[in-house]
């Protein structure tokens, strides 16, 4: 080699050095009795990974309250024979984002989480977190109905003493990914909300949330935000994405819809842009989806309520009353804040004494929807209006015009033309 090139040479490859990146993430395991190099504990996987690794866990029983505070994926070996049992603990597991600023990539799935004294899956302050494939079981154990209260509850948890967190929680998460979990048997079951910092931009997809027995199947609430003291304003729950849930038989017991759009009243609360779509909302103790409003200056805006089959709920109470079994309840409650820019489109409503009720002072969007019974379809028990126009009223003569139609309640509703055939783009 020519000497004037060598130290050129040299400087290249010391470049290509350079450039490599990091070493390669690796892949660390756990089973029961901590053997073949194993760890014998979840806990002490995660102590010893580093960012971006992988811990494999086998299958058996693991008594932990297990807390993520870097990026990493814990994947167990099964979800029905890989269990992280913690009672007497305060989670199962904490993705914990509040005291881990800026935790983003971490990967939970394959695991049955139970008998946690607060969540099974608490998330808070983080990004891009997929939980998936999971069962979440008999959680909330601290809960005392009774109060309600949930003692010891940690104080950044601003809105939860009614269902101690629920069965899976995320606040202040974004860009986060909800699918394929079986959670059942909880107090409630999965809660976003804005107690730590706003969560937004969330998927919350093909999960079966049933038997929840005090609270929602899924719930988007607005909390007062910690540190701050009851009528500050709140963080924002907005543009998150509830799709394809099966929600079934959830607060039976107490006062839970299949999906509630909250604010807890505390404050301004902020609930909007969210979208839910293409769900089965069935046999929930309060509507299939509900909307409350409890405070003046609440903004609730631009909700969507698309393509859902609801049936077989219960009529809302307190200041959200309805005056029967209801399907989808928009309702500012005693606040009387506006919720506005909702779009109430293509959904299959069956077996409510009233399929929608409206009780707040704006205008509510509502049309290529079914009403299967002739029952009422719209109630308008506000001042505000309802376009309902291109419904279907369970007859071809339109609204209350035979013993067969579904009627209009109220005043200031808008429903002529009318489909005269169920709409089959829809939920069907």
């Amino acid at each position: 080699m020519n000497r004037n090139l060598l130290p050129f040479a040299l400087l290249c490859g010391l470049s290509v050095l350079l450039i490599a990146g990091p070493a390669l993430a690796a892949t660390l395991c756990v089973n029961p009795g901590g053997t073949m190099g194993c760890y014998s504990t979840i806990g002490a996987a995660v102590a010893a990974a580093s960012a971006n690794d992988t811990i494999n866990v086998a299958a058996g029983k693991y008594k932990e309250d297990v807390v993520i505070g870097k990026p990493l994926s814990l994947v167990g070996a099964n979800r029905s024979t890989t269990a992280i049992n913690a009672n007497g603990l305060s989670n199962g597991i904490y993705i914990d984002g509040l005291d881990n600023p800026g935790l983003s990539g971490v990967v939970v799935t394959g695991f049955t989480v139970q008998n946690a004294d607060f969540e099974g899956i608490l998330v808070t302050n983080a990004s891009d977190v997929t939980i998936s494939n999971n069962q979440v079981l008999f959680n909330d154990k601290s809960l005392d109905p009774s109060g309600p209260s949930c003692p010891g509850q940690p104080a950044f948890e601003t809105g939860e003493d009614f269902d101690c967190g629920e069965g899976v929680h995320l606040s202040g998460a974004d860009h986060s990914i909800v699918a394929n979990n079986v959670i059942q048997s909880n107090s409630g079951g999965i809660l976003l909300s804005d107690d730590t910092a706003e969560t937004h931009d969330n998927l919350i997809s093909g999960n079966l949330v049933m038997n929840n027995a005090l609270d929602c199947g899924i719930t988007l609430a607005s909390h007062t935000l910690y540190p701050n003291q009851p009528g500050t304003a709140h963080a924002g729950v907005d543009h998150n994405t509830i799709a394809n849930n099966q929600s079934v038989h959830n607060g039976f017991q107490g006062e839970g819809a299949g999906v509630g759009l909250f604010s807890d009243g505390s404050g301004p609360g902020f609930v909007s842009g969210n979208v839910v779509i293409n769900n089965q909302l069935r046999n929930n103790g309060i509507p299939g989806v509900a909307f409350h409003s409890h405070a003046p200056g609440d903004t609730f805006a631009d909700n969507m309520i698309v393509g859902n089959q609801i049936s077989g709920n219960g009529a809302d109470s307190g200041d959200t009353a309805t005056p029967g079994t209801t399907g989808i309840n928009v309702n500012s409650g005693f606040g009387f804040s506006p919720i506005t820019g909702t779009i109430v489109a293509q959904n299959m409503i069956k077996d409510e004494a009233d399929q929608i009720v409206l009780n707040t002072p704006a205008q509510v969007n509502i049309h290529l929807n079914n009403f299967l019974d002739n029952t009422i379809g719209v109630d308008n028990l506000g001042a505000g209006t309802g376009d309902a126009i291109e419904n279907w009223w369970n007859c071809a003569a339109g609204p209350g015009a035979a013993a067969a139609c579904a009627s209009v309640g109220g005043s200031g509703v808008l429903f002529a033309p009318w489909l005269t055939m169920p709409f089959q783009g829809g939920a069907q």
